[in-house]
């Protein structure tokens, strides 16, 4: 099965092609250009990379958030049309789930933490087998680690992956100390984000089907609703 794999949810993102279930080609993006700017070109490079064609993809793999609100939708979109173009089935994948993907086989509690900018994270916390403790929140990291306290005295130590952590990682080592393990760089998701689809091609929906995960009201919706109360 032959897997085409994006991330929009980051600033440079990236695109990843998988061959039953390992990752042939990866490809990080620009972060100095949009998402825009470089889809669909990225995706049909990675390819032909691997000596492909658009026709030959099983199966599409798409991030569908937390991260930036306009690269997801850029990212879904560009996806959806792919998969309704050649008739195939997309893979959602949220952002969480890849950056907690490497750390798998770690017998530890994650924290995923995506910069979410004006000062707070993106945030969840997963098992050691990586079921959900704690739902999806938007707020400032001091907030999340007080929000998350009474499932952090019981954890032990947690393992903190994610943009958001490596930023906020002083907030973190002041609360947690040494109980808390901070992955020192984030690998491009694509790469995740295809083996997950290999892994479980079964979740794959109709390209409409797929929906982003924003966690917070997009910053644009929030300013027209200001702008109308004013």
């Amino acid at each position: 099965m032959l897997i085409l794999a994006l991330d929009t949810a980051s600033a440079g993102g990236s695109v990843a092609v998988a061959r039953d279930g390992r990752v042939a080609a990866i490809r990080s993006g620009d972060p100095s250009r949009t998402h825009g700017e470089q889809l669909p070109r990225e995706l049909m490079s990675v390819l032909e990379a691997d000596g492909h064609a658009l026709r030959d993809v099983d199966l599409f793999a798409v991030s569908i958030g937390p991260g930036s609100f306009t690269g997801l939708r850029v990212g879904i979109a560009t996806m959806q049309g792919l998969a309704h173009a050649t008739g195939k089935l997309v893979v959602p994948v949220t952002t969480f789930e890849a950056l907690a993907w490497p750390t798998r086989q770690i017998d530890q509690p994650i924290a995923a933490w995506v910069d979410a900018h004006r000062g707070e994270v993106f945030a969840t916390l997963l098992s050691a087998n990586q079921t959900q403790l704690a739902a999806p929140s938007s707020l400032a990291p001091a907030a999340t680690l007080e929000l998350w306290a009474p499932l952090l005295s019981s954890l032990g130590s947690v393992r903190f992956t994610g943009d958001g952590a490596i930023r906020y990682r002083q907030i973190i080592e002041a609360a947690l100390h040494d109980r808390a393990v901070i992955e020192e760089e984030v690998p491009p998701l694509a790469s995740a984000i295809a083996e997950i689809a290999a892994s479980a091609p079964a979740r794959a929906v109709r390209p409409h089907a797929v929906a982003a995960l924003y966690v917070r009201r997009p910053d644009a919706e929030l300013a027209r609703e200001r702008a109308a109360r004013t």
